[in-house]
């Protein structure tokens, strides 16, 4: 078993339990970074509540299609309260997750370490710690709890991106993908393979490809099936639906006599069910867009303004790019898989991966349509346009959606070069809400196209005599997709750099952490979920266990 991690300094003490706090740490979010805290607090003896905005999903309860818009995608005043969140901006358009696990139970369950140094040696934390030699130990438990398998066997996709690797010159630089999906018999239940026994039973993958419209057959290591798992059985109490909209000090202006922490049901128009809940500590972990949102509100409004002006700065979008590669109707199925099955990495910087979204994602087909290469705002709709003029027969049939998913898979390209945006808030027409909008680092913007990219969508295309596509809003706005927001809430050196420290604390605050991808100041270049588990386990194992400790505390968890 996982033995709890070593402290290595101490954060400021909780206050006094006086009988009138509700819980000890309120934690804000169910991702990765919330699951990882839940657990963690918990099995150091503290009582722990988790606030989710989204629903609880069991197996069964996913959407079947993405076509089940209510089931699938969250908008809750429109009231779809699914697992995929939308969020278009001036200058990007996001994919994050919704739901009890968080973003879980619609990411592609890939999980690499990072390999570049760019990552680590970032100068927007360098200085703090030895960031490669810090995390191993924690990259190591975060696989273990997270099940981290190689995928077998290759599919036609994985064929495809391996004569890419060959045609780049870096043949050596394909690989099958690292994921987090339990790779037993097919659709045989078996009981917990991970844990001796003690987590849920589980399914062997049956490579429906379905993994981003939400596993339906338990096979998926949604965080569900490990942290929050044993979270909950620690005493955790994990409440979906309750969105926080609020955080004040009692009060002590910094917090050390603890925090109101304020919620309500997402997405009402009337009965709000609003609630004032007393904690003695908080972790923030809504995700880089719910926590920036969060707190750029609470700085704005008055209930944390000692927060550091550095909220919402150093936004990256881990430097990405998402294209798709459509094979001819009737000719080619990319659906037998897991979401992502190989990558391949042209340089120390960039990585490649195919994306599937199995047969029942055909609704995704209206966010994608004919490549359009690099422009502006002005000229890349006038781009697309020549490209309807050029190939009218190939537009329409991307118009007429069904289908699309079995013979389409998506391209997508990630990056560890240094570039960034800003998340600035704004007062709503007619509301006390805060709207954020983008603003571009003049100095390092954020790609609105990368070469490498459509150069790789042309020429898979061209293996299969395919059709290469865009991203909707990258084709008629210059708008670039990203699955991996990161940033807003950065770890730094002091408050005028960042606002968070080396060790997760809220600068200006006691007792007050953020552990999530909001805290990562620079662009992975792969899939930042393992990250963001990594830095969660570090950022709790700083944190001292409950004086006295319970008498039935037992042991952290971790797979035989």
């Amino acid at each position: 078993m996982i033995g709890p991690s070593p402290p290595a300094g101490t954060p400021h003490s909780l206050p006094a339990d006086d009988g009138s706090f509700d819980t000890d740490w309120l934690v804000v979010g169910s991702g990765f970074g919330g699951s990882v805290s839940a657990l963690r607090l918990a099995e150091k003896g503290y009582r722990v509540t988790v606030l989710e905005a989204g629903r609880r999903f069991r197996d069964q309860d996913f959407a079947r299609s993405s076509w089940n818009l209510r089931r699938y995608f969250w908008a809750p005043r429109l009231g779809l309260r699914g697992i995929m969140r939308l969020t278009l901006f001036r200058d990007i358009f996001i994919v994050s997750g919704a739901g009890v696990g968080g973003g879980s139970l619609v990411y592609a369950n890939t999980l690499y370490v990072p390999h570049s140094e760019r990552f680590y040696g970032d100068p927007t934390w360098s200085a703090l710690a030895d960031w490669r030699a810090e995390l191993a130990p924690f990259y190591e438990t975060a696989q273990r709890m997270l099940g981290v398998t190689e995928y077998h066997p290759p599919g036609p996709q994985d064929e495809l991106l391996e004569r890419l690797a060959t045609d780049l010159g870096v043949p050596d630089g394909f690989r099958m993908t690292k994921v987090g999906v339990f790779l037993g018999a097919p659709g045989v239940e078996v009981p917990d393979p991970y844990f001796g026994g003690d987590g849920p039973d589980r399914t062997g993958c049956v490579r429906c490809g379905a993994c981003m419209v939400g596993c339906r057959y338990g096979a998926k290591n949604t965080l569900v099936k490990n942290y929050l798992w044993f979270a909950e059985r620690r005493g955790a109490r994990v409440e979906a639906n309750s969105m926080v909209t609020d955080i004040r000090p009692i009060d002590a202006a910094s917090g050390e006599a603890g925090y109101e922490v304020h919620t309500e049901y997402p997405g009402a128009w009337l009965r709000r069910r609003r609630r004032v809940i007393r904690t003695r500590g908080v972790v923030l972990a809504a995700g880089a867009l719910g926590t920036t949102t969060l707190l750029t509100a609470c700085r704005m409004q008055g209930g944390l303004p000692a927060l550091s002006s550095r909220v919402g700065y150093t936004v990256r979008t881990n430097s990405e790019s998402i294209l798709a590669v459509s094979g001819k109707r009737g000719t080619h199925d990319f659906t037998n898989s897991v979401a992502i099955s190989s990558s391949i990495f042209p340089d120390e910087h960039t990585h490649i991966e195919p994306v599937t979204y199995g047969a029942r994602g055909d609704a995704l087909a209206v966010l994608s349509t004919l490549l359009v290469g690099d422009g502006s705002r002005v000229t890349r709709p006038l781009k697309f346009l020549g490209q309807v003029v050029r190939h009218p027969l190939r537009f329409l049939a991307l118009c007429v959606p069904f289908g699309w998913a079995r013979r389409t898979f998506l391209v997508l390209v990630m990056q560890s070069h240094d570039n960034s945006m800003r998340l600035v808030g704004g007062r709503r027409l007619f509301s006390r809400r805060v709207r954020l909008r983008t603003v571009q680092d003049p100095e390092h913007p954020n790609p609105t196209f990368i070469p490498l990219a459509n150069q790789a969508a042309e020429r898979i295309a061209g293996y299969i005599d395919g059709t290469p596509q865009s991203g909707i809003f990258e084709a008629l706005f210059n708008i670039p997709t990203t699955a991996h927001l990161l940033g807003g809430a950065t770890i730094g050196a002091d408050a005028a750099s960042g606002v968070v420290d080396a060790q997760h604390r809220v600068f200006g605050y006691r007792n007050m952490l953020v552990v999530d991808g909001s805290a990562i100041p620079a662009n992975v270049g792969v899939n930042p979920s393992l990250t963001i588990t990594a830095l969660a386990e570090r950022a709790m194992s700083r944190i001292p266990s409950a004086p006295p400790l319970a008498p039935t505390a037992q042991p952290s968890v971790g797979p035989a």
